[in-house]
């Protein structure tokens, strides 16, 4: 049984609403909307079975943790530790981002673009690098905190840097896309580890904050390039089914058009000025559902974000693959970047030409006028390569990434294509599930 791991940041501080860096600096308390949006947090994993309850000792996290335990039902034990302290800064704490940023333009320049080789001179002369001892610090939690809860619920209350860190050191993320994921004040974040930390872990689902009303994580500025929203497609017989369809082009079934209705309504409100897919039925028909709340914008297929070929595999039941292909089966779990699959595709492909349709779509729109967001709707195998190229991984990270039927991912340019894309959310199911925070969609096959 995994060990399911539920990461929050702290809610909005005063040092956040005034846009100071607060670090290790305890000065910072919790804003009424702060103190708002935990009570809404709590009440949103009211229904959550907790088993363990850790939280940052600094105030602003502790009061959200205490607000959260609240709304819990037979809630655990809160539990302070200083591993999930936040970044230290000692040198711009207390200080406004815009004075740090003009002051020490040439260091933040450095933090931006190069956080894992960032350093601060200290008063002894000592070299601390903030970014590359926050990771250390979080690999050091999770070599405890796992092996003490196997196949439990560990919730977590913490800050910004320390979360981006646990994220990262989980799955298998450097330290030099610190800057790459986004963590909204009171979001959630889902992990499921299979065993031990170095283990396989999945990330469910990254920065959700529609239970706080909104839907998608905003735009930070400076923001020039382009926003776009990738969703895989709705529910088939065949995702039902755990039945392997590949490039087989099976239509959605009713539940597919629902979850397709579902993120329509999800999306209606979020102005699209572009839509890309697959070429195939059923991402078509998904893009075409939610578009009907958008009648301007026409859809553009491309068959570089077809599925991945299965060959031989397309049709069966895994249990059938398991019967004729055990080895290979496994080999797909365990290594999936090493597998050719029989008269088929192997994850290399699937990549070089997923990551060149997405890198074309960023491309083409990041030199407007206005920033642009764009609907790219594709299939399981694509998704999970994009978004592993994204946050720098590899093919063999595949697993480490869920996407559920109708799901929704958010990824902004804020330099255009040429900087570095920053993953404002992963897999947000929350307008498939009546606003649970956990992915309910089929774990069917590809």
């Amino acid at each position: 049984m995994a060990t399911r791991v539920i990461i929050v940041r702290h809610g909005q501080s005063t040092y956040n609403a005034q846009k100071m860096i607060q670090g290790r600096c305890d000065e910072s308390v919790l804003t009424e909307k702060g103190i708002s949006d935990a009570q809404k947090l709590g009440q949103t994993l009211s229904e959550v079975k907790i088993d363990a309850f850790y939280c940052s000792p600094l105030q602003r996290a502790r009061l959200t943790a205490e607000t959260i335990q609240a709304g819990l039902t037979n809630p655990p034990t809160l539990q302070p530790t200083d591993r999930l302290i936040e970044i230290d800064l000692p040198l711009w704490e207390k200080k406004k981002k815009d004075e740090v940023k003009s002051q020490c333009a040439n260091d933040y320049r450095q933090w931006k673009e190069n956080p894992h080789e960032f350093k601060m001179i200290l008063e002894d002369e000592t070299e601390h690098y903030p970014v590359l001892s926050l990771y250390q610090q979080a690999q050091d939690f999770w070599q405890e905190a796992i092996s003490k809860h196997q196949g439990q619920t560990i919730l977590i209350v913490a800050h910004n840097g320390i979360n981006r860190c646990l994220i990262m050191s989980a799955i298998g993320i450097s330290s030099d896309r610190y800057h790459t994921i986004q963590q909204s004040n009171c979001c959630i974040n889902i992990l499921n580890f299979s065993s031990n930390f170095g283990d396989s872990v999945q990330l469910e689902s990254l920065n959700q904050t529609s239970h706080l009303g909104i839907p998608l994580p905003p735009t930070r500025p400076p923001h020039s390039g382009p926003r776009l929203l990738l969703v895989r497609h709705g529910e088939t017989n065949w995702n039902k089914e755990s039945r392997f369809q590949g490039i087989r082009d099976i239509p959605l079934n009713d539940n597919g058009r629902s979850q397709g209705r579902k993120a329509a309504t999800f999306l209606q409100d979020v102005p699209i000025d572009f839509a890309v897919s697959s070429s195939m039925l059923r991402p078509k028909e998904t893009a075409e559902i939610i578009l009907e709340y958008h009648p301007g914008v026409s859809l553009e297929t491309t068959p570089e974000l077809i599925e991945i070929c299965h060959g031989l595999w397309e049709g069966m039941l895994e249990s059938e693959i398991q019967a004729e292909y055990s080895d290979l089966l496994q080999q797909w779990k365990d290594r999936p970047e090493t597998v050719q699959m029989p008269e088929g595709e192997n994850l290399q492909q699937v990549w070089d030409r997923g990551v060149a349709a997405w890198n074309k779509i960023a491309a083409d729109y990041s030199n407007t006028d206005t920033p642009q967001t764009g609907l790219v709707v594709a299939h399981d195998a694509i998704n999970k390569v994009i978004l592993c190229y994204l946050l720098g991984l590899k093919p063999g990270n595949f697993w480490n990434i869920k996407q559920g039927n109708g799901a929704v991912s958010v990824i902004d340019y804020p330099q255009g294509a040429a900087g570095k894309p920053v993953l404002q959310a992963i897999n947000i199911t929350t307008h498939l599930s009546g606003g649970g925070i956990l992915d309910q969609t089929a774990a069917g096959a590809l």
